[in-house]
């Protein structure tokens, strides 16, 4: 599933983040390369350890965590730390399928979903589009700053050239408490018909008590902790 999460931060926050982001030391994006992306990848990177990208990165995971349409879509178990590049120049990242698992420090997940937060204003540049290769076809994506897509992280994608201006984004991986993106999918739509529900007939509702009863039933069935 490719999903759409808008306003994780507002403009003024975002304005806020890139401040901070603009002024951290900018490196080879290969930094964190695998072989494949080494071969693909023509951007910048803030190194992970950097104060900035620190900052930023509990910033994003504390919102990310307070988000509900995130939350109900991903059912996160653990958020691999953001990490932010740029993109000039005619920078690009060619087409990859992102490793399977991430690993820094004692840290490991299996990354089931990726994620990028975008931290541009997409007249600020020409090119820098997303290309997620799904199974009815590829999807492009270029989102207002602040909003963020989030798709399976076994799918095909790229970044095409950035021709004026700079794309600068968070881009990020987690583990899922739910491993089949199928599975994710159905309890996303079912959490999503069942607030719908309620607030149309509200909490003690029959048809409410039941369809949150399934959900959970269904989470427990399917989730890994």
């Amino acid at each position: 599933m490719l999903l759409h999460i808008p306003d994780v931060f507002t403009k003024a926050e975002v304005a806020a983040l890139r401040r901070t982001l603009d002024a951290g030391p900018w490196a080879d994006g290969n930094m964190t390369s695998g072989h494949q992306s080494a071969t693909a990848k023509k951007n910048l990177q803030l190194p992970e350890d950097s104060a900035a990208a620190r900052e930023v990165s509990a910033l994003i995971v504390q919102a990310l965590n307070a988000n509900p349409m995130f939350v109900s879509a991903a059912l996160p178990h653990t958020i691999f730390p953001p990490l932010f590049n740029r993109y000039e120049g005619g920078g690009e990242f060619g087409v990859h399928v992102d490793n399977a698992i991430r690993q820094r420090g004692d840290l490991r997940i299996r990354s089931d979903l990726s994620a990028t937060l975008f931290l541009s204003e997409p007249e600020d540049y020409d090119g820098g589009e997303l290309i997620i290769e799904e199974l009815y076809g590829a999807q492009s994506v270029k989102l207002p700053a602040g909003d963020l897509v989030l798709y399976p992280s076994k799918s095909l994608h790229r970044v095409t050239p950035v021709t004026r201006g700079a794309r600068v984004s968070s881009f990020m991986w987690l583990q899922s408490l739910v491993r089949d993106d199928a599975d994710r999918e159905s309890l996303f739509r079912l959490d999503v018909a069942t607030q719908r529900v309620n607030l149309d007939k509200g909490p003690k509702d029959q048809a409410v008590i039941e369809l949150t009863g399934l959900y959970h039933n269904l989470l427990r069935r399917w989730s890994e902790v």
